[in-house]
């Protein structure tokens, strides 16, 4: 007899079957392991970095499930939760007060798609930040991508589904229907494709700049030997100075000398300071006889003053 657990799985997966939604499939990977599914899931509207994208996890349901959550992880970089790794969810093990056992996966992956993706990681356990840029870079290789586990590719999985929900009258419609119509089916054949041609024109592109033709080998040799014959001759040669005129050789002789460096002055020398013996000694000769007749003179004119005064005086 089955558990209520698996009861309970077999029950959602055939309501996902009958009842598809055009944004998420997701199915146990094998009939005999109920309990380990793989989904993969639309990105959110725009303008959300993940609009455009497809992101393929696994969701781990517990022996007591549903009285306990379920726990989600992605398998796809989206640049929003980190590859394989649990992620921290009101919906899944990690609350397991906020669980209620009404919800089921197709409650879990439409919340993941419409709340979780539109917000940030702020910390969450298996979250991660990321700018739009490389989100967006995510979201188009996402297109691509298969997972190794249960080898579906995520558009192949995809347009499966959106199949099926035209079966059903399910209607496809926005983003989802422009992904379903725009991109083909071969994404990875033709992305193999370009690899493939980058990697064969690669060498071909190294080998066609390096190669010299056979019949232009003489050809190249001569170019060789031009182009050393015009470097040669484009190196300058010495030549033998042109004469200048006289004139302009002045006028440069007056230029050097202006721009030569002015020698600084001598130190002035100051004469010792002499005698008025030493003066009187490099006086001229004519001048020390007449003073000496001078003074001579004034002499005798002192005595005879004198004598005539003592003569007048015994006069009397």
């Amino acid at each position: 007899m089955s558990s209520p657990s698996t009861r309970r799985l077999l029950k959602e997966s055939t309501d996902l079957h009958k009842n598809p939604s055009p944004y998420f499939t997701a199915a146990p990977i094998s009939d005999t392991n109920l309990h380990d599914w793989h989904f993969t899931l639309a990105g959110p509207p725009s303008p959300s970095p993940y609009a455009q994208g497809l992101y393929h996890g696994r969701i781990t349901f517990p022996a007591t499930y549903p009285l306990r959550p379920p726990s989600f992880r992605f398998l796809t970089p989206s640049g929003r939760f980190e590859v394989n790794r649990e992620i921290c969810l009101s919906i899944s093990g990690h609350h397991e007060e906020t669980w209620q056992p009404a919800w089921g996966v197709r409650t879990a992956l439409l919340g993941i798609r419409s709340e979780i993706f539109g917000s940030e990681s702020q910390g969450q356990v298996g979250g991660m930040e990321g700018s739009d840029e490389l989100r967006r870079e995510f979201a188009r290789l996402s297109l691509g991508w298969s997972c190794r586990e249960c080898g579906v590719g995520n558009l192949e999985a995809m347009r499966e589904l959106w199949g099926v929900c035209r079966e059903r009258g399910v209607e496809v419609e926005g983003e989802v229907a422009a992904l379903d119509g725009c991109v083909g089916a071969g994404v990875e054949g033709q992305r193999e494709t370009v690899e493939a041609g980058a990697e064969t024109d690669a060498p071909a592109a190294a080998s066609s700049r390096n190669a010299v033709p056979v019949g232009n080998e003489d050809q190249a040799r001569g170019e060789d030997a031009v182009e050393r014959t015009q470097a040669a001759e484009s190196v300058p040669t010495p030549s033998a100075p042109a004469p200048v005129p006289a004139g302009q050789v002045q006028a440069q002789a007056q230029a050097q000398a202006s721009l030569s460096p002015i020698p600084a002055p001598a130190a002035a020398v100051i004469p010792p300071r002499t005698s008025s013996s030493q003066k009187d000694s490099t006086e001229s000769p004519s001048e020390g006889v007449w003073l000496d007749r001078a003074i001579i003179g004034v002499l005798i004119a002192l005595v005879l003053l004198i004598l005539r005064r003592v003569a007048n005086v015994d006069d009397l």
